[in-house]
């Protein structure tokens, strides 16, 4: 991965830490934030689809958007823009990744 970054390792290993960073710092965040929840999950897990809408739906308040994709015969992926308070997007978050069935989850939260 060096190599094809074009960068050393020192380099690296910083972008590294940084992108972990930002990527955990929003989870101790208060207010208002932005960001997107993405995930993969099995659509063949009985009552997932189910219960991942009802999730969405109890937290509608902070869901801008949603976007589903068919990746193949047994995986799908969603992509939820959330904005709203970092406590209930933390809680929807921690929920979906909860979720059995659930095989990846990436939450990426800016500030507006």
């Amino acid at each position: 991965m060096v190599s094809r970054l074009g960068v050393d390792r020192s380099k690296a290993l910083q972008m590294a830490m940084r992108d972990f960073l930002a990527g955990h710092s929003w989870q101790r965040a208060e207010g208002t934030v932005a960001g997107t929840i993405t995930f993969v999950y099995d659509h063949n897990v009985p009552d997932l689809e189910e219960s991942l809408t009802d999730l969405q739906h109890h937290h509608m308040g902070v869901i801008s958007s949603s976007m589903h994709v068919h990746l193949d015969e047994n995986d799908c992926l969603t992509v939820i823009a959330v904005r709203g308070g970092a406590g209930e997007i933390r809680e929807l978050a921690d929920e979906i990744t909860g979720s059995r069935g659930v095989k990846q989850a990436r939450v990426a939260i800016v500030r507006p």
